[in-house]
């Protein structure tokens, strides 16, 4: 049985696949050839498409590191019997983490002060005013386990205004949290200090956070975007930031990555970037790597893990 590991894993879960079959890793020259004799695949960002799949004779399970499955082409998955993993809940602290981080960055201009020290620049800090997140309004798109993180810290730290969207959950949800729930994008954007986006990439989402949406935004609130790029409309967010419509921004993710250096976004003071990092911790790369590992493993052996998802 061989096991092709496509993506940069942390150790421990690849000696856990290598104790219960052979595998190849990214770094070897043979994992180019996958299609060949793969039973199963390790992945976190790597494309499988159909294509993959049709030659692929032998692929029986692909699991993936992460949530996010718009990676894999799940209807062929299914359509050729390959059962497909994910790990959700494992790096939803990370995640949660940095999403503050990442909207604090854009309110206290953190960023734009390293860049600016750096550059050796003088800085008239009455020139560059953030603002305070007591007891402000934080709007959570997407009501799972990284969103109720959020929505958690932001109400902990912050004593903030938690606003929930998600059309998808119970009504109880988060009933022993103070929030209020929007029934529509529309009647929560106009209200929020913060954005925060917690939901996947899915047609319904795809370019969620349009130039409509952002126009019913105050002129002071920011956009934390940890989940997908393709969910906001990145020249409709560089529009209303340059034209002072909205503060800034705070992206882990971007349509196409890495962003280029050039990426109008990019050249924005307000406008703070990581390289999708949100789950770059030791002790989250350790839990999905073996949770990858272990569901492969168990699929393969017949099982059903809890993460499998087709």
């Amino acid at each position: 049985m061989k096991i092709y590991v496509l993506d940069a894993f942390h150790p421990a879960g690849v000696d856990y696949a290598a104790g219960h079959a052979e595998v190849i890793r990214w770094d070897d020259p043979r994992a180019a050839n996958w299609h060949e004799d793969a039973d199963g695949l390790m992945v976190r960002v790597r494309p499988i498409s159909a294509e993959d799949m049709a030659r692929a004779k032998k692929l029986r399970v692909i699991s993936k590191q992460g949530v996010g499955l718009d990676n894999i082409d799940l209807g062929a998955a299914k359509a050729r019997g390959i059962a497909v993993c994910r790990t959700p809940g494992v790096n939803r602290e990370a995640v949660a983490e940095m999403a503050l981080t990442l909207g604090l960055s854009v309110v206290r201009r953190v960023a734009e002060f390293d860049r600016r020290i750096r550059a050796g620049d003088r800085v008239q800090r009455a020139d560059y005013l953030g603002y305070e997140s007591w007891q402000k309004t934080v709007g959570i798109i997407g009501m799972g386990n990284v969103g109720t993180l959020v929505a958690r810290k932001w109400r902990g730290a912050f004593d903030a205004d938690i606003i929930g969207y998600d059309p998808y959950v119970p009504a109880d949800r988060w009933s022993d949290l103070p929030h209020r729930r929007a029934a529509s994008l529309e009647e929560m954007l106009p209200q929020v200090d913060i954005l925060s986006l917690h939901l996947p990439l899915t047609m319904e989402s795809r370019d969620m956070i349009n130039a409509a949406r952002l126009a019913l935004m105050k002129p002071t609130a920011i956009v934390v975007n940890t989940s997908r790029g393709s969910i906001v409309n990145e020249a409709a967010l560089y529009q209303a930031i340059s034209s002072e419509k909205l503060f800034g921004a705070g992206f882990d993710v971007f349509e196409n990555e890495p962003p280029t250096v050039n990426h109008p976004l990019l050249s924005l003071p307000t406008f703070v970037a990581t390289p999708h990092a949100a789950a770059g911790t030791i002790e989250t790369q350790v839990r999905s790597s073996m949770l990858t590992a272990t569901q492969l493993i168990e699929a393969l052996a017949g099982g059903q893990p809890l993460g499998q998802v087709a």
